[in-house]
């Protein structure tokens, strides 16, 4: 939001309707997210006590990454990155909770932008399975070594990163990322290696309505 808002004081992008428009734009969809975050913070108490209720429907997938890749980007374009799309998935509708489908894929391109501080590039690429999808997303980022890839999915973890960066976070999103995806009984994998970027890869079934 405050680098959206940097941006709307530029003159040159104030002059630009289209630009400005889709600014703000950013703005109200990343206030939105942030009280989705909000809510996500306390359901990560009602994760553990295995409460939490999803409300599943209908989402086509390719459309929500496309709408979290928009409100992304910038983030993405400031450190001089891209995100490119590889959608291979003939059917992406799948039976999920809207909400919480958008907040998994934006923490983990938000991570794969965060720990690629060179140039990120990132790639998202979908495609389907027996009985369900896969989404999959890549970076050339600093990589996880195989020690710490045993404890990045547990709550409060943060990969060691020495005093070369300072990257910034609470340590939550993985294990939200793992939890969510586990609900709609779907699976996570990594591959990574210490300094070769890493791929984060999950399978959710297809679990659509009958009809």
């Amino acid at each position: 939001i405050s680098l959206a808002c940097e941006a709307l004081n530029d003159k040159d992008i104030q002059k630009t309707k289209e630009l400005s428009a889709n600014y703000i734009n950013v703005v109200n969809e990343e206030n939105k997210r942030l009280g989705s975050m909000a809510e996500k913070i306390l359901q990560t108490a009602i994760l553990e006590n295995g409460k939490l209720k999803l409300k599943k429907e209908e989402i086509n997938i390719h459309e929500a990454i496309d709408e979290v890749i928009k409100n992304i980007s910038i983030q993405v374009q400031i450190n001089d990155g891209v995100i490119n799309k590889n959608y291979s998935a003939e059917q992406p509708m799948i039976l999920a909770d809207q909400v919480h489908f958008t907040n998994l894929i934006f923490n983990l391109l938000e991570n794969a932008n965060k720990y690629s501080p060179k140039k990120p590039n990132i790639t998202i690429t979908t495609k389907n399975t027996a009985n369900g999808v896969e989404i999959s997303v890549k970076d050339n980022g600093i990589g996880i070594s195989k020690r710490d890839q045993k404890k990045i999915f547990d709550k409060l973890y943060r990969v060691p990163t020495g005093d070369i960066h300072d990257f910034k976070g609470f340590g939550l999103g993985l294990s939200y990322v793992k939890t969510i995806i586990e609900k709609h009984n779907g699976k996570i994998r990594l591959e990574s290696e210490a300094g070769k970027g890493s791929t984060f890869t999950i399978y959710l079934p297809e679990g659509r309505k009958k009809s």
